[in-house]
């Protein structure tokens, strides 16, 4: 692969083919998740009014990441890591076909769509460790922050357009979204297809307790990973408000599938504009520090949302979180994937996916439970002063994280 400097080109990862397309492909697979995931979520509720549910929509998408965790990433190792993907990517498109047929044959019920989510749950728990761990195979390294800024605008760009156009198609029908969602992802996969295989240094040793365990004991022994894992998973875990959306559009603001594709859009918004900023203004300077205050700000702006009712304020509230989350997000994901070896990468990645996944996933399900017991209001609000408590905290026990300056010239693991 031909070496381009990155220094002053903002586009330096699209000067490489086999990036494009990753990119297109990781953008279109995000925009048909955002469909399916609005889509699931207002009909869920639709269905049995319950806030219950809702968290166990998260829960039944974290369940196959932590049981097949000892296995994701050593296949990710192991395997051609396109392959992996894109096979994910194809069992997606069975799911997501799945819910259009049980909606076409009016058989939406909780119990069959949590079963779709569970396979749902088990293609991201492969996928996640591949995709993660092939961005860096299709670019030299000089041009990978500029890859994993992009990699973020990406997503954050599926967030801002996704949620919306799912309002906007459940809106027409649930049909419409799905067969969306749908076509979107087959386009995903049929991409991925056409990347040349790239190069991998694939983990030579035999299978073993001893390999399978390796990204486990590389982020135990590099106490900068480990912080950085640590603390999205407690911020989110504890900050998380997605999977409440549906209460706060339909109960709280008085809005319709519309408004919830809206909210779900905010952060999104943030989101893409501090990644295009950092993709062309890439931190230089107190990476640690400005991860810090990124979470803390998270955190302020899940209260805001919470005792907000009104419209504008609750999304300028999200808009606050997205952009923030970002900061975190970038200064974690440079720190994994420049201080990863190769061939323990993908089982870092796992482990990293667990943890994300336990933030997001397991958020949801904090979220929908505590509410069903004590509120949405509450539980949002409780949960916002809780992410705010783990910034200061995480702050004060991983100084050398909090220390952490330059993010081009990391120390090597």
């Amino acid at each position: 692969m031909m070496s381009i400097p990155a220094s002053g080109d903002r586009f330096a990862a699209f000067r490489h083919s086999s990036y494009a397309r990753f990119f297109f492909s990781r953008f279109l697979a995000a925009f048909a998740i955002q469909i399916v995931s609005v889509s699931v979520g207002w009909q869920m509720y639709d269905v049995t009014g319950n806030a219950l549910y809702l968290g166990l929509i998260g829960l039944f998408q974290f369940l196959p990441s932590l049981l097949l965790i000892l296995v994701t990433g050593s296949v990710a190792d192991r395997y051609n890591r396109r392959a992996i993907v894109a096979a994910c990517l194809l069992l997606g498109s069975l799911c997501t076909g799945a819910l259009l047929a049980l909606t076409l044959t009016h058989s939406f019920s909780p119990w069959p769509v949590f079963g779709i989510l569970l396979v749902f749950g088990v293609e991201r728990a492969f996928m996640g460790p591949a995709v993660q761990s092939l961005a860096p195979n299709l670019v030299p390294e000089q041009d990978l922050p500029n890859a994993i800024a992009w990699n973020s605008s990406s997503w954050q760009t599926a967030s801002i357009l996704g949620p919306v156009a799912g309002g906007l198609l459940y809106g027409a029908s649930a049909v419409a979204a799905y067969s969306t969602a749908l076509l979107f992802m087959l386009a995903a996969a049929l991409l991925i297809i056409s990347i040349p295989k790239p190069a991998q240094r694939a983990a030579s040793k035999a299978v073993s307790w001893s390999t399978i365990l390796a990204g486990f004991r590389f982020i135990w022994g590099e106490k900068v990973v480990l912080g950085a894992i640590s603390l999205d998973l407690f911020a989110v875990l504890l900050g998380g408000a997605v999977a409440l959306m549906p209460v706060f559009a339909r109960d709280v603001l008085d809005l319709g599938p519309w408004g919830l594709g809206l909210l779900r859009s905010a952060p999104g918004i943030g989101a893409i504009v501090v990644a295009l900023l950092l993709a062309a203004y890439p931190i230089r300077k107190h990476a640690g520090v400005a991860m810090f205050v990124g979470v803390a700000l998270f955190g302020l702006g899940t209260v805001i949302f919470g005792l907000s009712q009104t419209a504008w304020l609750s999304i300028a509230a999200l808009m606050l979180m997205g952009a923030s989350d970002m900061i975190s997000v970038y200064v974690r994901e440079s720190l994994i994937m420049l201080w990863t070896p190769d061939e323990v990468r993908g089982r870092v990645n796992a482990v990293n996916m667990v943890f994300v996944g336990a933030s997001n996933e397991l958020g949801e399900f904090r979220a929908g439970t505590m509410a069903h017991v004590i509120g949405a209001v509450p539980a949002v609000v409780v949960g916002g002063f809780g992410t705010l408590a783990v910034a200061i905290i995480w702050a004060l026990g991983f100084p050398k994280l909090r220390k952490i300056d330059n993010l081009d010239a990391p120390s090597n693991p």
